[in-house]
């Protein structure tokens, strides 16, 4: 059996990761359209692995205008078993403080019309998603963190808006009325999808501030971001050489076969443009 490849997306403020050995730049067409950016595959703690940047190189792709389908889509034609998805995120608690990681256990949707499936155009499909992320990779990351000191939070909600604009005060103050963690603009639709793909699936969830909602905080600015960011890359990068080489090839989690037992439509019926087209991610299924 052929090594797993473990894909890392990048989020803002990480469009690169330093001691890849063996690099090759990679562009995929894909039958959803580009990704995001070029896959950078090579070796890291001696392990395979293909880097993608979620909003490109020199961060040009907002986060409603992200090709999630697509950039899914090409981890999964690359083998990658295990997806971590590293993000910049406000926090919605007293205790996550900036620069404090959250891996999350749970999401709730606050976007408007993404595309966050594989199915439609004549095969129709239900994946579980009550548990949408990998407990697995998640312990692991969270271990990880805590190895090298990080100010680590296991479990929470991370809810997704829409954006780009941060939050008013009202809906900040609503979402902590909610209980969520962290807000964000980008992974729920990652998640759906890599567990559509039966991938394995957790972020590092990076704190930068405190929203809006904390009225002895200064409010969200561009500068204080940004500051933070880079901050938190550099914490990012050295969870990820901990825990990369810890991935195990074999995968006991119910990510592996999430979509076994989830397509409804026979098989016979499913036009053969569409078999196709999700060769990559439901072949198995269809044949």
């Amino acid at each position: 059996m052929q090594e797993q490849t473990i894909g890392i997306i990048g989020g803002s403020g990480l469009y690169d990761i330093e001691g890849i050995t063996d690099v090759e730049s990679l562009s995929i067409d894909t039958p959803f359209g580009k990704p995001s950016d070029n896959f950078t595959l090579g070796i890291l703690e001696g392990k395979r692995v293909a880097f993608l940047p979620r909003h490109g190189k020199g961060h040009t792709i907002l986060p409603s205008e992200l090709n999630f389908r697509a950039n899914i889509y090409g981890m999964k034609r690359l083998g990658v078993g295990h997806i971590i998805a590293v993000s910049a995120v406000g926090s919605m608690k007293e205790e996550i403080k900036p620069l404090d990681i959250v891996i999350p256990d749970q999401f709730f949707d606050r976007t408007r019309g993404r595309i966050n499936t594989f199915f439609g155009n004549g095969i129709v499909g239900h994946v579980s998603f009550a548990d949408p992320v990998c407990n697995n990779l998640a312990t692991l990351l969270h271990e990880s963190a805590k190895s090298v000191n990080a100010r680590v939070h296991k479990g929470g909600t991370y809810l997704c808006m829409e954006g780009p604009l941060f939050s008013t005060r009202a809906e900040s103050h609503v979402y902590r009325q909610w209980g969520v963690s962290v807000i964000g603009m980008t992974n729920l639709q990652e998640a759906k999808l890599a567990r559509e793909a039966e991938i394995c699936y957790s972020t590092l969830a990076m704190a930068t501030d405190y929203d809006c909602w904390h009225e002895e905080e200064d409010h969200v600015t561009l500068e204080m971001v940004i500051s933070n960011l880079n901050k938190n890359a550099e914490m990012a990068k050295k969870i990820l050489k901990i825990a990369i080489p810890k991935i195990k090839q074999s995968r006991t989690c119910i990510c592996a076969t999430a979509a076994k037992d989830a397509i409804i439509t026979n098989k016979d019926i499913v036009p053969e443009e569409t078999k196709k087209k999700l060769e990559v991610v439901f072949g198995k299924y269809l044949r």
